[in-house]
């Protein structure tokens, strides 16, 4: 069952607007996931991992890389050292700091990261493949203001 069948006529259509959204995120994470899993013998976190280094070729701290997947240093930590050991990252000395260091893909890594995101993007692509670019405009659109409101109602709460 999923999220979407709790939710019930009765319930506030913002509840069941959520619902839907959630079951819509998690069918297309799974879809994903699947996809890393069969065609790349990966996972999101890996592709996670490898996607923040892709857009930082000097490489980052591994508390960067916690913060910015939102995750412990001892998740980033297991991650790393597969990737180390499968010569898809690197980790590099900071200057100046010995206890320290950045990781960075290596060109094998780029190359085959390049891969999975070419695949990644077609998935999502083909995910919302139901829609026409106009509805697609008008979501992306309509659920901009919903993170505009969140963030305001947060910014007054602080």
């Amino acid at each position: 069952m999923d999220l979407e069948a709790r939710a019930h006529s009765e319930h506030p259509d913002e509840l069941r607007l959520w619902l839907r959204l959630m079951t819509c995120t998690q069918l297309v994470e799974k879809q994903v996931r699947n996809g890393l899993r069969e065609q790349f013998a990966t996972t999101l976190p890996r592709f996670d991992l490898m996607a923040q280094l892709e857009r930082s070729p000097d490489g980052l701290k591994m508390n960067e890389l916690s913060r910015r997947m939102m995750v412990t240093g001892g998740n980033v930590t297991g991650i790393t050292d597969q990737l180390v050991a499968e010569g898809l990252v690197e980790r590099v000395d900071v200057a100046g700091d010995r206890r320290a260091w950045r990781v960075r893909l290596t060109s094998r890594g780029r190359k085959l990261f390049n891969d999975m995101a070419q695949a990644h993007e077609d998935w999502i692509v083909d995910a919302f493949a139901a829609l026409n670019g106009k509805e697609i405009a008008q979501l992306h659109r309509l659920l901009g203001k919903v993170k505009q409101h969140s963030h305001q109602q947060m910014a007054e709460a602080t």
